[in-house]
């Protein structure tokens, strides 16, 4: 969210960025007119409740002289009508401009290329993309294939875009996370954390998916509770109303859950297999970095996530995202992109953005340094969706015999198993 003084002095800026998301700029154009009707009910209040106190001074001298006071009292009693008559239209006026200040997106970083999605920069591509001399399958037919994956039976429990797993796919998925949170923490130097999957609504406002995007999360009925899109939410509301000490940052934290999107408007898209699900896994960075140092914590948070993908041997690229496809929160976003080949495409695996100090804003988040408090800067990036790096291993690790060939640093954390062979069918 914006300073309100930001806004009313760089209104300009304001829509030069909403233009760059490909936004419509007259969607503010209300706020000058907003702002200046709640300055000016502020001013009108103020003024009577000082006539008002005024007044009361008065009336209490007036009694205690054994004056008559009933011209003051009239008075008072006329002003505080006034102003309980005034108080309302401010309340309205001030709900308002709120509103319009919540659904302003954040400022587009200097380094971001502009346009539409199609104006999206690859900034690099890494691994060679495998070729099959057999009948390669999609990773949602390998898994049916092996007997390990099963959709009808979860959908007969839960309906479409659910997954059952079983045996050594459900291991491999287990495997996967654990790999994660081992590199993050041992490697990068993160903390692990274990937060709710259940977040009130002031967690979602903090990090921007509330108001905007209420639309795609699943809401508890009769309770400010919803499960939670990712862990950045209640990641970065642990720190929500807190002030923290410059000498403690950056704070690096990473935390697996399970996520939980209603994907509202995805209809037709990647509708078979692990990659557009209500229910996924994933293993989630998050960041609370000193201003000064949050783009090259970008770059690190980044290099992070991308050593999941060369760890586990999978072709990738990483893409900078155009100023129309940014998140309403983020200044900046790289996209990792992992090869599947049978689709012959790159999928997004994972979104690493800086947020500047647009979510701190909103969250409350401060630091404070030679006895001044100012908005810290937060950061998070996927490391990485589970059940996409699960979908990529199925279909580039696959081999002839329909097997599917372990990545060798999950070995370990398969107790040694090298391959998952096609299991005796199931009842």
């Amino acid at each position: 969210m914006h300073d309100l003084r930001f806004v009313r002095e760089n209104m300009d800026l304001i829509k030069d960025m909403l233009i760059k998301r490909q936004m419509d700029p007259g969607s503010v154009d209300g706020f000058y007119e907003l702002d200046f009707k709640r300055r000016e009910l502020l001013k009108d209040i103020e003024e009577l409740k000082a006539r008002r106190n005024k007044a009361n001074d008065e009336v209490v001298r007036l009694k205690k002289s054994g004056e008559p006071a009933l011209e003051f009292m009239t008075s008072l009693k006329e002003v505080s009508a006034k102003i309980k008559s005034l108080e309302p239209d401010l309340a309205e006026v001030e709900e308002k401009e709120k509103n319009l200040l919540k659904n302003i997106p954040n400022l587009v970083h200097p380094s971001v290329p502009i346009g539409p999605e199609s104006a999206q920069v690859e900034e690099r591509k890494v691994g060679g993309n495998p070729t099959f001399a057999f009948p390669a399958l999609h990773h949602y037919e390998l898994g049916e294939k092996l007997g390990l994956l099963d959709f009808p039976r979860a959908a007969k429990i839960a309906g479409a875009r659910f997954a059952v797993l079983f045996g050594e796919l459900a291991k491999l998925n287990r495997a996967i996370i654990s790999f994660m949170l081992d590199l993050h923490t041992k490697k990068h130097g993160y903390k692990e954390c274990w937060p709710p999957a259940l977040v009130n609504s002031g967690a979602l406002y903090g990090t921007g998916q509330l108001p905007k995007f209420a639309e795609d999360l699943f809401k508890v009925e009769g309770r400010d509770l919803w499960l939670i899109p990712t862990a950045e939410v209640p990641v970065t509301n642990l720190f929500r109303d807190e002030t923290l000490e410059a000498s403690s940052l950056p704070i690096s934290l990473c935390a697996y859950t399970p996520c939980f999107r209603s994907e509202a408007g995805a209809a037709g898209k990647d509708t078979r297999g692990l990659i557009r699900m209500h229910q996924f896994d994933k293993v989630e960075l998050v960041k609370f970095t000193y201003p000064d140092d949050s783009m090259y914590e970008l770059e690190k948070l980044t290099a992070d996530a991308q050593d999941v993908l060369a760890e586990l041997e999978l072709p990738y690229r990483v893409i900078s995202l155009a100023s129309g496809d940014l998140g309403f929160s983020s200044t900046k976003t790289y996209d990792l992109e992992v090869w599947l080949p049978i689709d012959q495409v790159y999928r997004e695996i994972s979104s690493c953005s800086s947020f500047t100090d647009f979510q701190a804003r909103r969250a409350n988040i401060r630091y404070k340094e030679k006895g001044k408090s100012s908005f810290l800067h937060t950061l998070n990036g996927s490391g990485l969706a589970v059940g996409r790096t699960l979908a990529a291993i199925l279909e580039n690790y696959q081999e002839e015999d329909g097997s599917v060939k372990i990545p060798r640093v999950l070995v370990p954390y398969m107790d040694g198993t090298e391959k998952i062979l096609p299991q005796v069918k199931r009842n």
